[in-house]
């Protein structure tokens, strides 16, 4: 079997001789040149995606104010962050909304802001005790003035994502868009050929400690993220990364209508050409990955299933259930998971992006069981 070590590709990736394709260019070359002649010619496949990932948020240090202040309850541009840490760290979610815009500005709208260099305003309530005696405070702050402000997200990067439609008889307003009524329409997320753990699902090289592109920032992966459910094909990413280094092409606050916040995140990940078993990992289609097409309009936790589909199929812009044709629309971009693999291929052929080791593999079995 052909093979090749991390060190030798790092090594070429460090003198500018690597070549680097990819995810949407793999399946095309392991055709051509079968596995062995793939893992001979490629060096790396770049993945990535871009969608919406409401399990994120961002560990804020503010430096301690004088006299000092123990936090108790803190409001960023009156969106609420937690504050049950520590004297002056705050953990702020992307999907809490704010106490004045409601559901139309949000934790995620926070973050945005301090990535594109705007000031926010700082409201904090404290916990008084006998070294921290402030009790409260009002300040403005930008991105550089956080002593730190790193971005911890429990869920990303969904290996896959269950379809979403509606048989009921009224407009359902869901973290999955709009749905309307009568199978009007289904809507889907993820990237599929270009995700990154589709393309690396028994997580051969993808462990504890992989180097990851983040939002423009060189990130990790932190461990298996929650719902993390591999036995199904729904394996899920805990990640962190500097705030303070990522762009806003990559990172962008959202809201759905008539449910809320979220933020929308470009993630990308280098996958070295180690054996033929990555090889064919990288070789997948979209006609390969199959999602269920599931029924909102039947609300409990487990919706039943109208049919498999096929990435192949839902971007096509069209389906078939029950025998009507129903129209598809992404809720996730593919063109900015491109322009994310693309990123990173440019950065690792220019020696900017090394690959790491795993420090340990993620779960095999997961957890993703309902609330007891």
């Amino acid at each position: 079997m052909q093979e090749k070590s991390l060190s030798e590709i790092n090594e070429r990736i460090r003198n500018g001789s690597a070549r680097v394709v990819t995810a949407e260019e793999m399946p095309d070359l392991v055709d051509e040149l079968g596995t062995a002649g793939a893992v001979r010619e490629v060096d790396v496949v770049t993945t990535g995606t871009f969608g919406a990932m409401c399990s994120s948020g961002v560990f804020l240090n503010l430096g301690h104010s004088d006299p000092p202040i123990k936090i108790a309850r803190a409001y960023l541009n009156r969106v609420e962050a937690y504050g049950g840490i520590a004297a002056v760290d705050l953990f702020l979610g992307a999907t809490q909304p704010s106490e004045d815009r409601g559901i139309e500005y949000g934790g995620a709208h926070v973050m945005e802001d301090l990535v594109i260099g705007k000031q926010i305003e700082v409201e904090a309530h404290g916990s008084p005790s006998d070294c921290y005696p402030q009790m409260d405070l009002e300040t403005s702050l930008r991105l550089e003035d956080f002593n730190q402000a790193t971005m911890v997200n429990p869920r990303n990067a969904y290996q896959r994502y269950n379809a979403a439609t509606n048989s009921s008889d009224r407009t359902m307003h869901t973290y999955m868009g709009t749905l309307l009524p009568g199978l009007g329409n289904v809507h889907y997320s993820g990237a599929g050929v270009l995700s990154p753990l589709s393309n690396d699902p028994g997580f051969e090289y993808i462990g504890v400690g992989t180097r990851i592109f983040l939002a423009g920032a060189q990130g990790y992966v932190i461990g298996s993220g929650t719902q993390h459910n591999p036995e199904n094909g729904f394996s899920t990413l805990m990640v962190t990364g500097d705030l303070k280094r990522m762009n806003n092409s990559f990172l962008r606050a959202a809201t759905f209508h008539k449910y809320g916040p979220s933020l929308y995140l470009g993630i990308g990940i280098p996958i070295p050409m180690l054996n033929e078993r990555l090889a064919k990992s990288t070789a997948v289609r979209d006609s390969d990955i199959t999602v269920p097409v599931q029924d909102y309009g039947i609300q409990r936790r487990d919706k039943p299933s109208v049919r498999m589909v096929s990435y192949e199929e839902l971007k096509s812009g069209l389906i078939d259930l029950g025998g009507k044709e129903v129209s598809c629309s992404p809720l996730s971009s593919f063109q900015m998971a491109r322009e994310v693999a693309r990123t990173l291929k440019e950065q690792v052929e220019r020696g900017e992006f090394l690959l790491s080791q795993a420090a340990e593999p993620l779960l095999r079995v997961g957890s993703c069981r309902p609330m007891k």
